[in-house]
């Protein structure tokens, strides 16, 4: 009986082919925006993730200054070599441990200038911050040792001042000295916080004390903690080592901060999450407008079809199973708006990750809530106009014009 009811509910659709269409349009809109909402929001946090985790492994980044409203204040003392040394012998989680200071310089070559991020460091840069060196190669032993002018340049400075010249062997000036290209740095692209990693000039961290800063000072140290490891037991371990090294009394406030990127990537995972959902139930609201759209026209059905309905209940159908032939003409009516939705979400949810180039996550669990939705929608607003039509008096039925 179910089948034949379902082949009854095809041919009533295909009479009116272009009113069913309007009529299921809200679900097929309803269902292909909860999608792509759904789709391009986890496409959004993994991107932020990966971003993120770009870079570093569990990365810790110990700044100079209190942390205030997202920022780091107040005047405090930079930390020395002896602070990194402290580190790497006293906190047995921590696997490397990179010093740096940076700077905005100028970078000229030729008729070319780029202003950039002048960054001194050590080899232990590129362990922490997942660095490889694309072409060329990272700083000798003796080149950080006696402060050597060579660099390692990011992929941006390499394009704005030299464009598609290799820049290997090359000088540039930096400031006031001219330093030797040895190396260029993979390309990153740009991080979640909108800043273009490729867009620095590395050099050994000796170099850019004596050559640029003028003075021993470190301003950051970043440190990567070995896999399996807590990072939050290394931070607390990190910041009571500098409280006793930087003779911090119980009753001061830290004069510098820890941070823990799997803090900054919970947070704007968390945010992107939230959205997500957000946009997902106002999308969804259009799917109750398309319930109340079948509701409308299933009703007008019943109107148009009362001497059917008449005839059929006067020869002996019962009232469930002319409540059941308009329940599944609204519940197929749904079903046909949830199918085709879902076409289109997949479409314009490649189409637009594509354009805003973030990855398309396939989440065949939305999907499959979107269309038990949709089919749920035809059931609850389908039951009043098929109710209506089983309760029909086949007498008065038969007398409708």
């Amino acid at each position: 009986m179910l089948i034949n009811t379902f082949l009854l509910s095809l041919r009533e659709i295909r009479r009116n082919v272009l009113r069913s269409f309007l009529t299921i349009l809200g679900i097929v809109i309803g269902v292909a925006a909860v999608i792509i909402m759904v789709t391009i929001g986890n496409g959004a946090t993994v991107q932020i993730s990966e971003q993120i985790a770009s870079l570093g492994s569990n990365l810790l980044i110990i700044q100079v200054g209190q942390h205030r409203g997202g920022g780091q204040s107040g005047a405090s003392q930079p930390f020395t070599v002896s602070d990194v040394h402290a580190i790497l012998r006293d906190i047995p989680a921590i696997t490397a441990v990179a010093p740096t200071s940076s700077r905005k310089v100028t970078a000229v070559y030729g008729n070319a200038n780029w202003s950039t991020s002048a960054t001194g460091a050590d080899n232990q840069f590129f362990t922490v911050r997942n660095w490889t060196v694309q072409d060329g190669r990272r700083f000798l032993d003796t080149e950080l040792r006696s402060g050597k002018a060579v660099c390692v340049i990011g992929a941006t400075v390499s394009r704005e001042l030299f464009g598609r010249q290799n820049p290997m062997d090359y000088n540039i000036r930096l400031a006031n000295f001219s330093c030797r290209v040895i190396g260029v740095l993979e390309a990153k692209g740009q991080s979640s916080f909108g800043s273009d990693q490729d867009d620095l000039v590395l050099l050994p961290l000796r170099t850019f004390q004596r050559r640029i800063a003028g003075n021993r000072d470190i301003n950051l140290i970043q440190v990567s903690v070995a896999k399996g490891r807590s990072t939050d037991k290394a931070k607390s371990d990190i910041e009571y080592l500098f409280r006793e090294r930087r003779h911090i009394s119980s009753s001061e406030n830290d004069n510098f901060h820890v941070t823990d990127l799997k803090e900054i990537t919970r947070m704007l995972t968390g945010t992107t999450q939230i959205l997500t959902s957000l946009l997902g139930a106002v999308a969804a609201v259009s799917l109750l407008v398309g319930g109340i759209g079948i509701m409308n026209i299933m009703l007008v059905s019943v109107t148009e079809r009362t001497r059917e309905i008449g005839i059929r209940l006067a020869i002996g159908a019962l009232e469930r199973e002319v409540l059941l032939q308009f329940l599944v003409e609204a519940v197929v009516l749904s079903s046909f708006g949830g199918l085709i939705g879902i076409l289109l979400a997949l479409a314009g949810s490649l189409g637009l990750t594509t354009l805003l180039k973030i990855p398309f996550i396939f989440n065949p669990g939305i999907i499959i809530i979107a269309f038990l939705f949709s089919a749920a929608v035809g059931v609850i607003f389908g039951f009043f106009p098929a109710k209506k039509a089983a309760r029909l008096d086949p007498i008065v039925a038969l007398r409708h014009e």
